[in-house]
């Protein structure tokens, strides 16, 4: 994990009074500061799992987890905490994870449990669609990219699905998509060549054997 983090410099001043009958002491005081690079640039978010090249499908079912991983780079302020959310293309936003979305700020992974979520939730049930994955620090889900802070990150999309429960040929399963399959392969014209080939063939055999017969 690439932190980067400059630890504060702390200087700490204290102060004694003194008097004739007693003695007392006062507060110490404490500073921190720290300095960033001047071309320093906001920190990144670096997923690790899963991929960004592709959309990962999830099943939504008992027993199916799904972890979020990622790497930070640029960072030189550690958030105190990241709030991780899921955004539907249909408008609903989900926290993620088991702490209602909010995870350690030098957290590095998250582990979701969708089927749980849609039990607990049934008021605002998951949807079979594409989510976006949002993940922000403590500058909030739309502040201005700041130099060493935490930049909000949404890169990341995955979809979710509900799989259908098993029906065996006995109780009537039947295939979708088998009768247009073959309404298009009888219209298709090389399939029309490909019969009319073989009546061809057959009635040409059929006729020679009748006359070796005769």
């Amino acid at each position: 994990m690439d932190h980067n983090v400059i630890q504060p410099r702390q200087q700490t001043t204290a102060a004694t009074t003194t008097g004739s009958s007693a003695t007392s002491a006062s507060a110490s005081a404490t500073t921190s500061q720290f300095t960033l690079p001047a071309n320093a640039a906001p920190g990144q978010i670096v997923f690790t799992q899963p991929p960004l090249q592709s959309t990962s499908y999830y099943k939504i079912a008992s027993g199916e987890y799904i972890t979020f991983g990622w790497n930070f780079t640029g960072l030189y302020v550690t958030p105190t905490s990241l709030t991780v959310s899921a955004a539907c293309e249909n408008g609903n936003t989900y926290p993620v994870g088991p702490s209602n979305g909010v995870i350690p700020g030098n957290a590095q992974s998250v582990v979701w449990y969708p089927y749980g979520y849609q039990t607990a939730n049934p008021s605002l049930p998951l949807a079979q669609a594409t989510y976006t994955l949002q993940i922000w620090g403590d500058q909030g889900p739309s502040a201005a990219p700041t130099a060493g802070y935490l930049e909000a990150n949404s890169e990341l999309q995955f979809a979710l699905y509900t799989p259908q429960p098993y029906t065996p040929l006995a109780s009537g399963w039947q295939c979708t998509g088998c009768g247009g399959a073959l309404a298009q392969l009888s219209a298709h014209p090389a399939s029309v060549a490909l019969v009319t080939t073989l009546l061809v063939v057959f009635l040409s055999g059929f006729t020679t054997l009748r006359r070796v017969w005769i």
